[in-house]
This record gives structure tokens, sequence and C-alpha cells, in this order.
């Protein structure tokens, strides 16, 4: 005998429907199909379960597309670690095919993408170096990328355009492989978004704090006016930038709003390996808030997914 004063409840009259007249949200046509020997790149999307990240990737795809075919912004907004893990000839690959239309870095972007530009190589081992006060103290890095950007503030230009006018005047043996040489030379934006103290370049002799500003806050300006090209089908792709990104985005589309310009009917999509606060809402959320838009969110290794999505577009999966 229980000491409950309960009785477990009664399941005799509950009420139960036919399984075939319950609308299901999985059938068997969602179902992935196995891969066949020597299948192609088309065959393996089309294989793939139409379900969940799979039918969100297709519909990043196709929107972004369609943004080409409507001659709308497609912006691809990120972090450094994205050119660490060697994703920058596809990103190239893209911009050139008119798949992307401006990009925006912040601080860490530049650097990684100057030294693979400039030597093939990156990614300092912080670990072996910061005990001894060495972390951050290339010589070429942080002269030649503070040389850009005191420059681009003389000359009224962004830090983006700045950076990589300098990197190209040294002929670096490896501009193919570099997001910023490869995009000056195309007349594609590079802006780049920056927080005082936050990259090696801000410790070196040659960092100048006015010029940064300077070149910092043509760059959020000049992104501003990229932005207005997201406009009725337009695509912003925030690649694996937690916080500074998601944070100038969101800055430029309220700007635009405050300014009378129309900005809806547009498409964003956060990329990270983990999914954050900040991107979540600021970029996800957010700018397409009340039928604005629509919002994606897929969560994945940046080596992975950028290629994936590349691929996506290229074989027209939809």
């Amino acid at each position: 005998m229980s000491r409950y004063p309960y009785e477990p409840l009664d399941f005799t009259n509950l009420v139960t429907y036919p399984l075939a007249d319950r609308k299901s949200k999985v059938s068997v046509a969602d179902l992935a199909r196995p891969l066949r020997e020597n299948s192609s790149l088309r065959e393996f999307f089309e294989r793939l379960p139409n379900i969940l990240a799979v039918r969100d990737l297709k519909a990043v795809a196709t929107a972004v597309r369609t943004a080409r075919e409507q001659g709308k912004a497609v912006i691809a907004g990120m972090g450094g670690h994205v050119i660490k893990c060697g994703l920058a000839p596809v990103l190239i690959d893209l911009m050139q095919r008119g798949f992307i239309t401006a990009f925006a870095l912040n601080g860490s972007g530049t650097v990684h993408d100057f030294e693979i530009a400039l030597v093939g190589s990156t990614s300092e081992d912080v670990d072996a170096t910061l005990g001894s006060g060495a972390f951050g103290g290339a010589e070429e890095t942080g002269r030649l990328i503070n040389q850009g950007i005191r420059a681009a503030a003389a000359d009224g230009i962004g830090g983006g355009e700045g950076i990589s006018r300098e990197l190209l005047k040294l002929e670096p043996p490896f501009a193919d492989r570099s997001l910023l040489c490869m995009s000056y030379q195309n007349r594609v934006p590079v802006t780049v978004h920056v927080a005082v103290g936050t990259d090696i370049t801000h410790i070196h002799p040659g960092a100048d704090g006015p010029s940064i500003g300077a070149a910092s806050y043509h760059d959020f300006r000049l992104f501003c006016s990229v932005v207005k090209g997201l406009n009725e089908g337009g695509v912003y792709l925030n690649f694996g930038s937690a916080v500074i990104l998601p944070e100038v985005f969101l800055k430029a589309v309220t700007t635009l709003r405050n300014l009378g310009h129309e900005l809806e009917q547009f498409t964003t999509v956060n990329f990270d390996f983990m999914q954050h606060y900040r991107p979540l809402t600021n970029v996800v959320r957010r700018p397409v808030a009340g039928g604005l838009g629509k919002g994606y969110a897929l969560t994945g290794h940046h080596e992975l997914m950028i290629p994936l999505l590349a691929a996506a577009i290229l074989e027209g999966v939809s």
C-alpha cells in the first residue's frame, strides 16, 4: 500500500486516433539514400536526408544564387579562424564567380590573410610564445599592416582597402590565396572592423590609435552602404564571428532604417561550430524579425561547412 495521498491517473478513456491520419514531419520521401560507388557531387546532395540542417543549407544556397541572379548583395562577414582554416581560396572563387559581393573582417582576419599572402603561413603557437612575451611580435605583420592603416587614414579610405593596397605593393608570392589581394584586384569591398587591443598589430611600435580609429570608422560607414544592397533579396553570411561582426551588422541595420532606407526581405545566416548568443540574436533573429526576412543557423566546423555551402551553390542544389 502506497503512503502517498495520490492514485495513478486512469488512462482508460484517453482518446487516440489512426496513425495514418496524423500529420508527421518526416516521411520516407525525406530519408537519406546510400551513395553509390563513383557518385557525383550533385548526387551526394540529392541523397542527403531532406531534413533540418540539410534543408536549411539548400535554402541558403538557393538564396545566394537568387541574389546573384537579381543583382543583390551577398556579404560574407567572418572572423580570423575562417582564414586560418584555409578557406580563403573557396571564398575567393565564390567572389570571382559573382556569388559574394563584399567581405567584412575583424582585425585578426587581416593578420592571418596578410601573413598567408606574404610568407605562405600563419597561426602563431601562442602557448609557446606567450610566456616569454614574444607572442604577437612578428615584425613584418605589425609594421606593414599599421603602415597600410596609417596610409588609409591619411588618404581618407578604409582599413580594408588600405591594408590590401599596402600588401599588393609588396608583390606577395601567395597573392592568389589572399582574400585581401584578390578582392582588391576585383574591386570587391573588404571592410575591417576592429576593437582596439584585440589584435597583435595593436601592440607594435607602428600602431597609431587615431589612424586605426579613422580607418575602422570609415569602413563601418562603407559597410552600411554595402548593407543597403541586401534589401529585397540579399544575403548576409556570418562565418565564425561571435561578437564583433554581429554587433557591427546590427548597428548597420538600425542605422539604415533610421536614415529611411528600406531593408527587408533578405536572408541572414550564422555559420559556426558552436552557436553563440550574439550571432543568433543580432544576425539570425533581430534584423529579420516581424516578417522582414528569414534567418538560419547552421552548426559545424568551417573547414567542412563552408566548402559544403560553396558546393551546394555551384551545383545548383535546392
